[in-house]
């Protein structure tokens, strides 16, 4: 083999993206060591896509004091291109659920505030272009917050302005754009979610995400029908329905928010992440691909890493593989297209040895050898 190119997901919990791709290359080049490997760190909207994109346009880290899920002071930032044109920013890096103890999740009171914040400081140094991953989210406020940071005001039948959280949702009865800050008109938003779910109802925001955020049952109703409360109220404002949309309901509805109010386009992190990077020029004469996560089921042919590295490698007719810890859901996968589909997990293995980080990255390096010897035969 002259060419393989590895393109691998964090391995949660265990690897970086970075450290999972090293182990693999060194397993390509333990059985071809004149291979020409190329490593692409790759994420999909969620953890890790701050790093990538900063590192592919040779860019940079700003500071910010901004506020966290549950309104504290926490040093955080964004980052910028190089060619000082793009704002990049992680919601999970100001309103992440990692941020929070298990005892502090309550999307009724959990806020995007902090994101405004972020865009607000770029927006005040000049940046009009942003690229938003909304993944990994503490949230189910509907993204009230973030535009509360950039100027609207929310008021209740009292005509009293509300405070933050998914609690205020099913309160409000008017919108306030008059301080809404005047730079946004000439900004542009590009949304990287991983999800597809819509703003409301059984399959949105609050049903399927809302429990892992703290919420119980009483809460999840609540929580939708004030998300159901809200969409009407956007719809009547601007004219703009987002109940149904493909994503609205990412991060517990930001994205319905940065649809309707910010004029964003909502696209999946993997196809926004290998158009930045150039993918589909890096990729060229390349005889193998490597691609993989922590864990490759039915999931990961909706959106995914694995499969939008698939789909841009299909188009040259290029092989892919998957390496994982674990695997479910093997015969979607191939139907899928993937050549192969491989744990690197070698024999029974308690869940706690094959999550430390050595133990795994043996494991990536000798499975992956083991693919290249064979497709050398």
């Amino acid at each position: 083999m002259k060419k393989v190119v590895v393109a691998m997901d964090s391995f949660k919990g265990c690897l970086s993206s970075t450290e999972a791709e090293k182990a693999a290359e060194e397993g390509v080049k333990q059985v071809c060591p004149d291979c020409e490997v190329i490593c692409f760190p790759i994420a999909d909207g969620g953890e890790g896509m701050l790093d990538v994109l900063v590192e592919a346009t040779e860019g940079a880290y700003q500071k910010v004091i901004a506020s966290d899920p549950l309104m504290r002071l926490i040093e955080t930032g964004y980052g910028v291109s190089g060619d000082k044109r793009i704002a990049f920013i992680e919601m999970a890096a100001v309103n992440g659920l990692p941020l929070l103890s298990a005892t502090e999740r309550n999307p009724m009171l959990t806020t995007t505030y902090g994101t405004g914040e972020l865009i607000l400081h770029a927006i005040e140094h000049g940046y009009r272009e942003f690229i938003i991953g909304i993944g990994g989210s503490a949230t189910n406020d509907a993204g009230l917050g973030m535009l509360q940071a950039l100027g609207f005001r929310f008021y209740d039948q009292n005509g009293e302005i509300l405070g933050k959280g998914g609690q205020i949702l099913d309160q409000i009865v008017a919108i306030d754009f008059s301080s809404v800050h005047p730079a946004l008109k000439d900004a542009r938003f590009t949304i990287a979610c991983d999800v597809r779910n819509p703003f409301s109802g059984p399959e949105g925001a609050a049903y399927v995400f809302a429990r892992q955020k703290g919420a119980d049952g009483a809460m999840i109703e609540k929580l939708d029908a004030g998300m159901k409360r809200f969409s009407r109220l956007i719809h009547s404002t601007t004219g703009r329905e987002i109940t149904e949309v493909a994503g609205a309901g990412a991060a517990g509805g930001l994205g319905g928010a940065f649809l309707a109010f910010l004029n964003a386009e909502l696209k999946p992190g993997i196809e926004l992440l290998l158009r930045t990077l150039k993918f589909d020029e890096k990729i060229k004469d390349a005889d193998l691909i490597i691609t993989g996560e922590g864990r490759v089921d039915r999931q990961s042919v909706m959106g995914k890493v694995p499969f939008g590295i698939l789909e841009e490698a299909n188009k040259q007719g290029i092989p892919v593989i998957v390496v994982a810890g674990s695997i479910a859901d093997t015969e979607v996968l191939n139907k899928a297209g993937f050549r192969g589909i491989f744990s690197i997990v070698p024999s029974p293995m308690s869940l706690e040895v094959a999550m430390k980080p050595e133990a795994a990255k043996n494991n990536i390096s000798r499975t992956v050898a083991q693919i290249i010897s064979l497709a050398t035969l």
